[in-house]
């Protein structure tokens, strides 16, 4: 505050709620222009005018009053999430961009900031775990002695626990960098390497390796567990346990996404594409059309009847203006007045064809099944199209299952469960297969050769830069062995960190998963088609292959009816 008010002018109105009377306080560059007594409501309302009119040179590296307001908004948005129990409010000179008054929740307020269809698209998490005194180093003895005798502890007797709660996206979801990730501590916006890197890793084999989440992660733990002073911002934070923490966000946000298991819809994986924005909404609606400002079902719903009042937002006297504000590198994309109640938005004609004595609408069921496991069970397949896809239908609608990620998920969880188990089936070849390898590949595979021969390779040198494989894990074909361990290899010269053995291991489950598969154009009898079925149904995450991709889509029984006019 003394910094701000050093380079403007500064109006300060405030009064305890215990007192008469408050205070006015005005400060023009630093120095104090006026001090007096006002009758004035309880509270405190600070007005800043003329910002830098005594420092003209720095006035001149502004940017535009647009990327200025830009980052306004993204800074209250982000306070607006982190506070729900808070009322606030962001206007410029003709609109208003936020009203958020309190709410019970934070699920609550990004319905009111972002709307109902970017909160479906949101997995709720939360999660407890208590801390441990690990590492604390014991007080000298002439200390304890001291504490003893005046009958305290400098150590508290319980350390507390560590909690997470807030919403991770589905894996459709999906932004080709990190900007979509908004990690809180004890109520402060963050950007922490060490969650960062436990969210990724709580996504691997879900999410394609390059594109990355949206997550909104509120992170709680006693003050002495962080240190927030390692930044002069305050945008970086140091936990005293890191590796407990790591490990506490990737297992919580894991565990989440396994208990949801969400089906990716048809019309949805057809439009879906990694975003660079750093928006949580995607650039297509659920419909295939393109996100628009202001006229999306979203803030439509907040002024439903059927909606609680206490999230209806009041549209202000001034007519609003539809732009949409872009909020850079580190910000939320925010309709310029998505806050504002849509009276004058034009009305929605139904495409409903009217009841002509016809047979009524279908009773309606749970949109989102609670989880995929009993859906796929339940799955009677059809038949095959172009011998590569498999068409299913249940009680929740038509399925169609890409048979060879299918088989590739399936192959994935096996081929790990039997390298922990240290039981991996294995062939022998008839011949030697010697492969001729680079100077990278032979640095790379020295170094990976170990972890190899657990998952059912038998290899040793022949020769100055070939090695012979004699033993291959079982189902993958002798013609694929060699453009599989030609590719890993040159994967993981790639690799511009030191090799992390458990990415090592899961990598090679998916080749030989991939390689082991069935493939596409590969025609499967009933029988077969419902043990793959089944299978799936038995595995971690069913939804989507080691590769990121998805295994199955459902057409839901609403999006048929809505295609044939019903609803």
């Amino acid at each position: 505050m003394p910094s701000i008010a050093s380079v403007s002018r500064l109006h300060l109105e405030t009064r305890a709620p215990d007192e008469d009377s408050g205070t006015v306080v005005e400060i023009n560059g630093g120095k104090i222009f006026k001090v007096e007594e006002a009758g004035l409501p309880a509270g405190t309302s600070i007005t800043i005018r003329d910002l830098f009119f005594n420092t003209p040179a720095r006035k001149k590296f502004l940017k535009a009053e647009s990327t200025e307001l830009s980052h306004i908004a993204s800074l209250v948005t982000h306070y607006a999430l982190a506070h729900p129990d808070k009322h606030f409010e962001l206007h410029s000179a003709t609109n208003a961009i936020l009203v958020a008054p309190p709410v019970a929740g934070s699920s609550e307020r990004v319905y009111q900031v972002f709307g109902k269809d970017v909160l479906d698209q949101l997995i709720p998490i939360a999660a407890v775990q208590p801390l441990a005194h690990v590492g604390l180093p014991q007080p000298p003895p002439w200390r304890r002695e001291e504490e003893e005798e005046d009958g305290r502890d400098a150590r508290p007797s319980t350390p507390g626990e560590m909690r997470v709660h807030g919403f991770i996206s589905k894996p459709e979801i999906q932004k080709l960098n990190r900007n979509s990730i908004y990690i809180f501590v004890n109520g402060r916006l963050i950007r922490d390497r060490l969650v960062q890197h436990a969210l990724i890793e709580a996504y691997r084999n879900i999410l394609p390796p390059t594109v990355y989440p949206v997550v909104l992660l509120f992170l709680e733990l006693p003050t002495g567990e962080v240190d927030v002073n390692v930044h002069p911002s305050k945008t970086e934070v140091r936990f005293r346990q890191q590796s407990v923490m790591h490990d506490f966000v990737r297992d919580s946000v894991r565990a989440a996404l396994m208990k949801a298991r969400p089906v990716p819809r048809f019309m949805t994986e057809i439009n879906a594409h990694p975003t660079a924005s750093a928006s949580l909404t995607p650039g297509f609606h659920s419909d295939g059309t393109r996100s628009v400002p202001v006229d999306s079902a979203a803030w439509r719903t907040l002024n439903h009847q059927a909606e609680p009042q206490t999230f209806a937002l009041q549209a202000p006297v001034p007519p609003p203006i539809t732009e949409r504000l872009h909020f850079g590198v580190d910000g939320i994309a925010v309709d310029g007045d998505a806050a504002l109640s849509l009276v004058r938005a034009p009305q929605v004609v139904s495409e409903v064809i009217e009841n002509d004595n016809c047979a009524p609408p279908l009773p309606e069921e749970s949109e989102e099944p609670g989880d995929l496991t009993p859906s796929l069970a339940s799955l009677k397949p059809l038949g095959q199209i172009r011998e590569s896809f498999i068409l299913a239908v249940n009680h929740e609608g038509l399925w169609i299952v890409d048979q060879h990620v299918a088989h590739e998920r399936v192959l994935f969880e096996k081929v790990l469960k039997q390298r922990a188990a240290q039981k991996v089936e294995s062939q022998r070849l008839l011949m030697p297969l010697v492969l001729e390898l680079t100077p990278a590949q032979q640095a790379v595979f020295a170094e990976i050769s170990d972890e190899l021969n657990q998952n059912g390779f038998e290899a040793e040198p022949f020769g100055a830069r070939s090695v012979a494989i004699k033993v291959a894990p079982a189902g993958v074909e002798a013609s694929q062995i060699e453009p599989m361990l030609h590719e890993l290899l040159d994967q993981f010269s790639r690799e511009e960190q030191m090799l992390n053995m458990e990415k090592v291991r899961a990598r090679i489950a998916a080749s030989i998963a991939c390689h082991a598969a069935i493939k596409v154009n590969m025609s499967l009898q009933q029988n077969k088609m419902e043990w793959l079925l089944a299978e799936l149904a038995k595995t971690e995450c069913p939804m989507s292959c080691p590769h990121g991709r998805p295994v199955v889509l459902r057409y839901s029984m609403k999006d048929i009816q809505k295609a044939f006019k019903r609803i």
